[in-house]
């Protein structure tokens, strides 16, 4: 019987859309017998393809681009949310006189479109050989199926992106001064990003200080915590002064416990004493009736 730590350990995660659609090709793999199965993205201008998976032949390679009028992929698009079947592209009046059959010489095809939910295309999910092929029911329905979860994981995806920028937006307040506040649950590829957001705004705005603000995080472990307190380091290293606000008890305890040394760093209990110790003033003006 597994354990509940090697069961964790044998459960695939994904960073993001690619990662999730490379896993998905070798899964597709398993279950159809044909040479190539790709996803493609296009732009109804040019078809790039995104991730490839050749059992034999390499029939494609990502980053291969081509007209999209001249792609097995357009016609599918054109299919709409029905899987489109070729299964000997020769015999095919959609693809017997493109450029694209007469270089394979002989095969079959099956694809379908990757939507986003606002129903935005965003390219398509195919398979491809250089033999003909007869394709089943439950092919189709797999690739119906692999196409909906590609739809669920782009939607993931962008709204990670959109929630990565909010949660730690870069503040200017004056000439050589920003806050950068850390908001939400704090992971590994959390702190990678913000490690970079700050090294690079922080030298393209010239900065001399640097208030990073940790009171909105919700969640952190002690790996995490140690790399993020590290970015102090780093931010000393190119001339930046860091000043840590909003450090909550359980967030020093676990500096403690990493080993941190962070005598030398400006900590102040919140962003209105750190802007006091740079110098600025916060003032409440009342309205006075006139």
């Amino acid at each position: 019987m597994q354990h509940s730590s090697e069961l964790s350990n044998s459960i695939k995660t994904f960073k993001n859309f690619e990662e999730a659609a490379e896993s998905i090709l070798h899964m597709m793999g398993k279950f159809i017998d044909i040479n190539t199965f790709f996803i493609a993205k296009n732009d109804t201008h040019t078809n790039e393809i995104v991730k490839v998976l050749n059992k034999d032949d390499a029939l494609l390679e990502p980053g291969d681009t081509l007209p999209f009028k001249e792609t097995f992929c357009k016609l599918s698009v054109e299919r709409g949310k029905k899987v489109l079947i070729i299964p000997d592209i020769n015999k095919s009046d959609l693809t017997v006189s493109l450029n694209v059959t007469k270089r394979l010489g002989s095969g079959c095809f099956i694809g379908i479109p990757i939507y986003y939910e606002d129903g935005e295309n965003y390219g398509t999910i195919c398979g491809l050989d250089t033999k003909p092929f007869t394709f089943t029911q439950s092919h189709i329905e797999l690739f119906e199926t692999m196409a909906s979860l590609l739809t669920y994981v782009l939607e993931l995806d962008r709204a990670n992106k959109q929630i990565e920028n909010l949660s730690a937006p870069f503040v200017p307040i004056t000439k050589g001064v920003a806050v950068l506040p850390v908001i939400g649950f704090i992971n590994e590829q959390r702190v990678e990003n913000i490690s970079f957001l700050a090294l690079s705004k922080s030298q393209e705005m010239s900065l001399e200080y640097l208030v990073i603000d940790l009171s909105g995080i919700l969640q952190i472990n002690s790996l995490v915590s140690a790399s993020l307190l590290k970015i102090v380091n780093l931010l000393e290293l190119i001339g930046v002064k860091p000043i840590l606000t909003g450090i909550r008890p359980d967030l020093a305890l676990k500096a403690i416990q990493s080993d941190l040394d962070l005598q030398q760093v400006m900590i102040e209990a919140n962003l209105e004493r750190a802007l006091n110790k740079l110098g600025f003033i916060l003032e409440k003006r009342r309205n006075e009736e006139m």
